[in-house]
């Protein structure tokens, strides 16, 4: 889900050393490169970034390193931990800084200009990851130093950091002959492009296409922020007098839910989900063959039988069969409750005296109609409890209460757009890092929500603290006026700052073993546990004020809350498992075969039963996570995976005597989760969080679905 997101800097150059900010002794003249000083132990100079300094910033920092791997690998001496692993790691400082802008402004400042530069560069950056992965006699003394692990007398986490290096080379086909290198350089570079150029056509589409309402007959059912939110992008976009509803998440889903001109659904529903499938020179559906062909290749050159048992291998699940699995077990209650769902809609529908079948533009508006009169409770009743400004101050204070943070904001330091504000985050009168937060919508900048690490944390070459960002894609209201947000909405500020928390909590001496680098389908899970403290008493009486009044959440609404908590998990499981499910297939499918993303599509929905009043979460043609970058390629299902995390771990807070504010619980969370990075493997971090390995069980009563025996 867009919403749950965690994207990494620059995907093109994971395999790199995760390297930090310790000393460096270059101080070129391209700002881009130079080591970053100034206050709170040192800022990304954004007030200097240019487009055009890119391409010679890497030319420097290609070089440098270069240069530092080539004195690695001239060593007479035996190879050994500090001479390879440690210098390795302390290698691409430069390369580093450069990534972390590059990141920055290609998915939040990406104007025509930046994506020119993007488009040039990235491929430059697959080249150079091949070339360091495929330099033979690097790889040879690395795998020395891996084969003596054992002896060496390495402490764990050193041993940690040999085996996550050498196995970042060899899945990388660092022991390949000479032609499938070759090869393989050859499909990394054209990937690179291939991204690029997919999430260059899905932007272009939510900025290219939008719903015009012109007149108040368009609005009715819109609540008043949903006008004002309209009416400023209207203005903004030179249509003044009219309103506009942007072809983004956070913008087309609220006119779904509360709109009440059917025909208007229909049309802005059909302008979301076609995003990328236009028939036009924005369309990506031969982008998309073209990707799963060469991941197909890239997988036999790799010695795996799909691209999917490839990415698989690398994380939790170690196979497609277990992620397969574990959606399969959830998919068909998920189903059984989309059924009753559609006929409580159905029945709402039909006293209105509506003769149609549920479309799936009808779902979330009908949804909310069935919320309301079973429950009482409307989402327009809560919306003005959630102000943006007062759950960003929640967020901060429940940090503070389970990890003893502080949030002070700070304004001498540079951003990349007058939107973005920056705090410092301190513990125990100490230096925790900096949280960059960055919350409109804005032309150039991807939609959704995510987090973004622009400095990890080491104690590796002095002591480094993290700077870690959140990026959302709220709609400004009118100036002076607070922005109200949906229950969804806040729930999703928790989770990415739960991917935060996650990098700022790190305690790790090497980079590449810190923060959120962990395996895939273990990274949402402290996000998805963050979400957790949204509902929790303290946080609701303290920051769901009513933005007129200031009077906190009344608690019959909270309680009116609570008791939904389970409603239209039918519809939200079905459209994420439907992403995931294709995803896996897709890749499962791929080999040997050229795939039509979109026929695929609907063989697919067919295949597993998808009810007809739901379409993926995310069509192929705008499917980001797995199209734009290898992020969540063939490993979509993470979420679900976490999830089943999540819920047990949950359960564990809510069995203690604190519930969800429990010390001792909050402790064992940031010892066994929290600061440890990927110094162990996530399945023994989890077992030391709970005593035991994960159950399915709570999952399953999380979202009020039956609960498997034994499970």
């Amino acid at each position: 889900m867009k919403r749950r997101s965690f994207l990494a800097a620059a995907s093109a150059t994971v395999l790199m050393p995760a390297i930090s900010e310790a000393a460096d002794p270059a101080t070129p003249a391209n700002p881009l490169l130079a080591p970053w000083t100034g206050p709170h132990g040192g800022v990304p100079p954004f007030d200097k970034v240019k487009p055009d300094l890119f391409a010679s910033a890497y030319d420097v920092a290609m070089a440098e390193q270069r240069q530092k791997l080539f004195a690695l690998t001239a060593k007479r001496s035996a190879p050994s931990f500090e001479s390879i692993i440690a210098e390795y790691e302390d290698s691409g400082r430069a390369m580093s800084r450069v990534n972390g802008l590059f990141g920055v402004f290609t998915s939040t400042m990406n104007d025509a200009v930046m994506q020119k530069v993007e488009a040039a560069t990235t491929p430059r950056l697959a080249a150079f990851t091949d070339e360091i992965i495929q330099n033979e006699q690097l790889f040879a003394r690395i795998k020395a130093v891996y084969d003596a692990r054992e002896t060496a007398g390495l402490t764990p986490e050193q041993k940690r950091l040999t085996w996550v290096t050498y196995n970042n080379f060899a899945r990388q086909g660092a022991a390949l002959d000479g032609v499938k290198k070759a090869r393989l350089g050859q499909i990394n570079q054209a990937l690179a492009g291939l991204y690029t150029k997919f999430s260059q056509n899905e932007l272009a589409d939510e900025e290219g296409y939008s719903l015009v309402l012109e007149s108040q007959a368009d609005l009715v059912g819109l609540p008043d922020s949903i006008r004002a939110g309209a009416a400023a992008a209207a203005e903004e976009k030179g249509q003044k007098g009219k309103w506009l509803i942007t072809n983004t998440r956070s913008s087309m889903e609220p006119f779904l839910v509360y709109s009440d001109r059917r025909d208007l659904r229909e049309k802005g529903w059909k302008l979301w989900i076609s995003r990328g499938d236009n028939g036009d020179a924005h369309d990506n559906k031969a982008v998309i063959t073209e990707i799963l062909k060469l991941r197909a290749e890239k997988a036999q050159l790799l010695g795996f039988p799909s691209y999917a048992h490839w990415i698989t291998a690398d994380n939790m699940a170690k196979t497609p069969d277990a992620a397969m699995d574990l959606m399969t077990q959830v998919w068909k209650p998920a189903v059984a409750r989309v059924h009753e769902e559609v006929a409580d809609m159905q029945k709402v529908a039909a006293a209105e005296g509506a003769t149609f079948k549920i479309a799936p533009w009808d779902y979330r508006h009908y949804a909310e109609k069935v919320r309301k009169a079973r429950y009482d409770l409307d989402q327009n009743a809560v919306k003005p409890y959630l102000q943006l400004e007062k759950l960003r101050e929640a967020i901060h204070w429940a940090a503070g209460q389970l990890y003893g943070f502080t949030f002070t904001q700070i304004t001498d330091v540079p951003v990349c757009h007058p939107d973005v504000r920056v705090w410092e985050v301190t513990g125990s009168g100490q230096r925790v890092g900096l949280w960059y937060f960055d919350p409109y919508a804005r032309a150039g900048k991807q939609s959704g929500a995510w987090m973004s690490e622009y400095r990890t944390q080491e104690t590796f070459r002095g002591v480094v603290t993290p700077i870690v960002s959140n990026n959302c894609n709220f709609v400004k209201g009118q100036p002076g006026e607070p922005v109200l947000i949906s229950w969804d909405d806040a729930v999703t500020l928790f989770h990415e700052f739960g991917h935060a928390l996650h990098g700022l909590n790190s305690d790790v001496s090497y980079p590449t073993l810190a923060g959120t680098n962990v395996a895939r389908d273990f990274v949402e899970f402290p996000s998805q546990l963050n979400e957790h403290w949204l509902p929790t008493k303290p946080v609701l009486e303290r920051f769901a004020v009513h933005y007129q009044t200031g009077k906190p959440i009344p608690a019959e609404l909270v309680a009116k809350i609570e008791k939904a908590h389970t409603f239209n998990q039918g519809f939200s499981t079905v459209e994420y498992l439907s992403s995931a499910i294709y995803d896996m297939k897709i890749h499962l499918a791929a080999q040997g075969q050229v795939i039509d993303p979109e026929a695929f599509e609907t063989a697919t929905m067919a295949q597993i039963g998808m009810p007809s009043e739901i379409v993926m979460r995310h069509r192929p043609t705008h499917f980001g996570h797995i199209f734009s970058g290898d992020g969540y390629s063939a490993g979509y299902y993470d979420y679900i995976w976490a999830d089943t995390l999540t819920a047990d771990a949950a359960e564990a807070f809510a069995e203690a005597p604190g519930g969800f504010y429990d010390k001792a619980v909050a402790k064992r969370l940031h010892d066994d989760i929290m600061s440890v990075g990927n110094t162990l493997d996530a399945g023994e971090a989890f077992r030391r969080f709970r005593g035991r390995d994960v159950k399915i069980g709570a999952l399953m009563r999380n979202r009020g679905f039956p609960v498997p025996p034994g499970a």
